[in-house]
């Protein structure tokens, strides 16, 4: 039986026999790759084993391929894709010609804030490549399990399965973001002072969590947060605070989006309330392929050089 031999059967072989189909001549076929005709030859003799003798039928101007040789190049070429891809992946990357999509997943408040620096110096790297960058989504972890993102900028307050590595790329201490001109924040306060502000926050969908950060900082300070607008929309969250008292805690850099925002410091608090740990990552399994490393270097030194504002 065929199937019984196929464990023995070498891979080289198969891609022989895809070369005798496609040029129907040994001496060809020979001379495509890279080896003697006895080789040719030798190697046809350990298909017939396998497959039978009906593989080939010698005419005057060299063989001719029947059914099952014809199908079984065919097969060898689907089979032999992936394994040409993983090669392709690992030896034949080229940032500058690259041209594939890249699909990254990144926090909508990171994304607002970071998004438009991020994907110039993404440019820069792999100025071929086509990129979908997307908001985290209830659906964005399923998708990175199933290898249909290559990479995702998120918040360490998000559960990661162990099929998915990741790494901190930066702390970002927390502040208070409200219009430059609130009357409450423009002069010396604490907690018993601001309180009772009603507050903004983003809402991140794929998130469970019972209370917001927020709130876990007010319920230790031993408030109830009034949290009045909840949003996707960042350019939302900043019409709101522009045109009311209505604050938010979150980094400074969104005071930097806007001239008429500004960031004033938190309370006194414990560290462990008052700082964004900003998290990356891919799947395990990607871990070594090239186009893995260098967005992780790339965005590396995005968040590296980043300083936070005054």
């Amino acid at each position: 039986m065929m199937k019984n031999k196929l464990d023995d059967l070498d891979l080289n072989l198969l891609k022989l026999l895809r070369v005798v189909v496609e040029t129907r001549n040994t001496h060809a076929a020979a001379k495509r790759l890279g080896i003697s005709q006895t080789s040719v030859s030798r190697g046809l003799a350990k298909l017939r084993k396998t497959f039978g003798d009906q593989l080939f039928i010698r005419t005057v101007y060299g063989v001719e391929p029947s059914t099952l040789a014809e199908d079984l190049a065919e097969a060898t070429k689907t089979m032999l894709a992936p394994v040409l891809q993983v090669i392709d992946n690992y030896e034949g990357f080229e940032p500058l010609v690259f041209d594939r999509e890249i699909c990254i997943f990144i926090n909508v408040f990171l994304l607002e804030v970071h998004g438009r620096d991020i994907i110039a110096l993404l440019r820069k790297v792999l100025p071929n490549a086509k990129f979908k960058i997307l908001n985290w989504q209830a659906t964005s972890l399923k998708k990175i399990l199933d290898g249909e993102c290559d990479y995702f900028i998120q918040l360490d307050n998000y559960s990661l399965p162990q099929e998915i590595y990741s790494y901190t790329l930066k702390n970002i201490p927390l502040s208070i973001v409200a219009k430059k001109s609130h009357p409450i924040l423009s002069k010396p306060y604490e907690w018993s002072d601001i309180h009772h502000l009603p507050l903004g926050r983003i809402v991140i969908d794929g998130i469970i969590s019972k209370h917001a950060p927020v709130e876990v900082l007010y319920k230790y300070h031993g408030y109830n947060a009034d949290i009045r607008l909840v949003t996707h929309s960042v350019p939302l969250l900043i019409d709101t605070l522009k045109q009311s008292s209505m604050i938010i805690l979150g980094s400074t850099y969104i005071a930097e989006m806007d001239d008429e925002l500004a960031s004033f410091p938190l309370p006194t608090s414990p560290a462990s309330l008052t700082s964004i740990k900003v998290i990356a990552g891919y799947l395990q399994t990607q871990r070594n392929k090239p186009l893995s490393q260098l967005l992780d270097k790339t965005i590396q030194c995005y968040f590296k050089q980043l300083d936070e504002p005054i």
